[in-house]
């Protein structure tokens, strides 16, 4: 066993390097601090105790730590987990459910996942979907990150002016550690403006706390399938198009069934739903994490090693992040994404039988539109796909 070990061990740290490391530190920061709230809000709908939440908080951080670094080191590509920011939302919106049975929707939903990954349903679906269609959804999911970052700029002009500085002298001579220059130089702004605030932070390790769960017809058909549904539409279907925009052929089945057997396992401590991430993965694809792409499987590593980090500190880690403004990181997200929505673009837009589909897919996606609870990649994708059926309508 040590035999067999002892030499991926050896390529992983000849692999691991400090722009790959700061990817997925950022990632990691990025996947807390847009939506932690959220998940506080969706515990607190539930009734959930203070040692509850830090519970969820453990059992989140698990779950993404573990999945995104077991499924980086089997597959050597950057394939990053994270939870479902819109089954946070739909449960923060929730009335009338008690946590036990909130337990057993969070199971029931997990089935499914694991069902429609050991079956190859979405995958299957997902190769349907043409490059330049799934090339469009990325850059308008990410699009929405460069957006927020420009207008930080009205609320926090010095800390994301220096940041941008930063980040064109780091691409113009250091274009490997641009990042991490762009980080170090808006955390120390924000330092010496007095905006960093570490009286929040409560120091402590994060206690699983175990919910025993109950099942529910109501609790199937009004929160399970829900759930599910936004999980896979909103969150899995860009995660594999960040993936295969970025020119690597996830294994998608495996995958899912990997979130949904650690949706199942964790469900019971408050890990509600995982999902192939799309935006804190393209954090970790793109050329800023590593030049050559054999590698970049490293930043996922070390996003895996930073959640599980954050899982085990639950409380004081979230804290952390807290003491960091809110423009510091949309501006570190959306200047670290730049690469990957240019890139996204330029794949969507360059064959233009395509292009008529892609443009209306990115649109459609940045609009952030929702319909029936389901966010904008889903429906940028609907309507991506029936610009095709005409086109080739058209074409016969």
């Amino acid at each position: 066993m040590n035999a067999l070990m002892l030499p991926r061990m050896r390529r992983l740290l000849n692999d691991i390097s400090l722009p790959a490391t700061v990817a997925g530190f950022v990632a990691v920061l990025v996947g807390f601090t847009s939506s932690v709230a959220i998940v506080f809000q969706a515990a607190q709908a539930l009734g959930a105790t203070p040692a509850q939440t830090a519970s969820w908080i453990w059992a989140l951080g698990l779950g993404m730590g573990i999945t995104s670094l077991g499924l980086a080191l089997w597959t050597r590509q950057p394939v990053l987990t994270a939870w479902s920011t819109p089954a946070a939302a739909l449960l923060a919106g929730s009335t009338g459910l008690g946590m036990s049975e909130a337990i057993g929707a969070f199971l029931m939903c997990g089935a499914l996942i694991l069902l429609f990954g050991v079956t190859r349903w979405f995958e299957r679906l997902m190769d349907r979907i043409p490059l330049a269609v799934a090339a469009a959804l990325l850059a308008g999911v990410l699009a929405r990150f460069g957006l927020d970052a420009v207008l930080t700029v009205r609320s926090e002009p010095a800390i994301v002016l220096v940041m941008a500085l930063a980040y064109l002298l780091g691409r113009r001579w250091l274009p490997r550690y641009a990042v991490p220059l762009v980080l170090l130089s808006g955390v120390a702004v924000a330092a010496g403006l007095g905006r960093i605030h570490m009286e929040g932070v409560h120091w402590g390790w994060a206690v699983p706390v175990w919910t025993t769960p109950s099942f529910s017809l109501s609790a199937l058909v009004g929160v399970a399938l829900p759930m599910f549904l936004v999980t896979m539409a909103s969150q899995n279907l860009p995660g594999v198009a960040a993936q295969r925009a970025a020119g690597y052929q996830t294994p998608v089945s495996a995958s899912i069934s990997a979130t949904g057997l650690a949706t199942l396992m964790l469900a019971p401590f408050g890990g509600y739903a995982f999902n192939l991430a799309a935006i804190t993965a393209a954090i970790c694809t793109g050329r800023e994490a590593h030049e050559d792409p054999a590698r970049r499987y490293t930043a996922a590593v070390m996003a895996g090693v930073f959640y599980i980090a954050v899982g085990l500190a639950g409380g004081a880690v979230v804290g952390l992040l807290a003491a960091i403004p809110r423009e510091l990181v949309a501006a570190v997200a959306g200047l670290a994404l730049l690469g990957t929505i240019a890139g996204g673009l330029n794949t969507a837009l360059k064959d233009e039988q395509h292009r008529d589909a892609a443009i209306l897919t990115f649109l459609v996606t940045l609009s952030g539109l929702t319909v029936l609870g389901v966010g904008s990649a889903f429906w940028g994708v609907v309507a991506g796909t029936v610009a095709l059926l005409f086109a080739r309508f058209r074409a016969r």
